[in-house]
């Protein structure tokens, strides 16, 4: 009786699962980010220093960086590619450096709310 309870259990947990996030909560896809995680991010991490998101300062604005990939399904990929490991020649001569003391997951959020927008709410 123990072990049906337990199946009974983790079925209905699935569910839940499915109704609140789809197959991505099952499977352990990133959550939906707040936007202000990626805003908060982007501070913490200094992007602002170089970026801004409605203008360019050193680097490419965020919204100019989100029109140039809009519809590129593999942008989030690329980009997070480039804040992890650094780039040059895309945006100019002047590189973006390497950010290898972020994580992953933070570089993942950032991204995700640069190519959404940048969304201040």
């Amino acid at each position: 009786m123990v072990g049906r309870s337990v199946v009974a259990i983790r079925r209905g947990v699935m569910v839940l699962a499915m109704a609140a996030g789809g197959v991505a909560a099952l499977f352990g896809a990133a959550p939906a980010f707040a936007a202000g995680d990626g805003q908060s991010i982007a501070r913490t991490n200094a992007c602002m220093g170089c970026h801004a998101v409605d203008r360019r300062l050193v680097g490419p604005s965020f919204n100019d960086i989100a029109a140039k990939y809009k519809g590129d399904k593999l942008a989030q990929a690329k980009l997070e590619k480039k804040v992890r490991d650094g780039g040059a020649g895309v945006w100019g001569a002047i590189p973006m450096p390497s950010h290898p003391a972020m994580s992953a997951s933070d570089i993942h959020d950032v991204v995700a709310w640069i190519l959404a927008g940048s969304p201040s709410k």
